[in-house]
């Protein structure tokens, strides 16, 4: 292996999003993605450049998020044989701060791209209906909504969204982006344990910006009552944002999934996924 060519490596992380102002880089503000690179970038002695599985906004949190970063051989990242050395996650550990933890890294399969290889991303969204709100040690990460809401009413207008739609109803715009997504899963169940607490289960391909935050909102007004059911599934008609629509606060959210393909399928996956998405009609 030559010592000056780069090799992929696959980052394994969760945040507590509070006090970021989302995953990407931003001139002046503190980022995941800004608090990542300095780290990795000082252990590299190189500049280094990460690309994530899914950008979460200002306040999102992540249980499970996945990136990559291509770096050349022998440093404290990556070994001169090529290998990542044992005690990498625990420096990091020791460097980043406790709102950020690494929990893998690996050399990537060949073909692998955390953001195009993706197959679908899972979220969840946390909502308190007790009248006190979130216990102290969840406030951070879950919603306070002190009204009663029908779950039953909730997951059936949820199913109803389910499938390959234009959803430019719940996206923010932006420009040259499509807002056209395969909804896969949107369910809601009780927390086990945690009285009054309800939790959304959303997966899809990918996510427009504001998507899961809306889509949760629209639900929302169903549990209230003050939509029918049919309500938010009405909105797919639409060629733009829905000024109805409500964006729940971010710090419910929490993206606490990423899948890939087989190992032989990542290439193919991340080619197929730059492909423009046309509307199906």
């Amino acid at each position: 292996m030559s010592a000056a060519s780069p090799v992929r490596l696959r980052v394994d992380l969760a945040y507590d999003g509070t006090d970021f102002a989302g995953w990407a880089r931003q001139p002046e503000l503190r980022t995941v993605q800004g608090v990542l690179e300095e780290t990795l970038a000082t252990l590299a002695r190189a500049p280094v450049a990460l690309t994530v599985a899914g950008r979460t906004d200002a306040g999102v949190h992540a249980d499970a998020q996945v990136a990559h970063l291509d770096v050349v051989p022998g440093t404290a990242v990556l070994a001169a044989d090529g290998t990542v050395p044992a005690g990498l996650v625990r420096r990091l550990a020791r460097m980043l701060p406790a709102d950020v933890r690494v929990h893998a890294v690996e050399v990537a399969q060949p073909g692998f791209d955390a953001r195009f290889s993706a197959v679908r991303r899972h979220y969840a969204y946390r909502v308190c209906t007790a009248p006190s709100g979130p216990e102290p040690l969840r406030a951070r990460d879950t919603l306070r909504w002190p009204r009663p809401l029908d779950v039953d009413a909730m997951r059936a207008a949820g199913e109803r969204l389910l499938g390959e739609h234009d959803f430019a109803a719940f996206c923010r715009p932006r420009e040259g982006a499509t807002t056209i997504r395969e909804l896969q899963h949107l369910g809601w169940q009780e927390v086990a344990g945690e009285p009054d607490v309800v939790e959304a289960r959303v997966s899809a391909d990918a996510f427009c910006h504001s998507m899961v935050r809306s889509l949760v909102g629209s639900l929302l007004a169903v549990g209230e009552g003050r939509r029918p059911v049919g309500w938010p599934a009405s909105l797919l008609t639409a060629d733009r944002r829905s000024s109805d629509v409500h964006v729940v606060a971010a710090h419910g959210l929490r993206l606490v999934g990423v899948d890939y393909p087989d190992d032989g399928s990542l290439a193919a996956r991340a080619a197929t996924t730059r492909a423009v998405r046309t509307t199906r009609r």
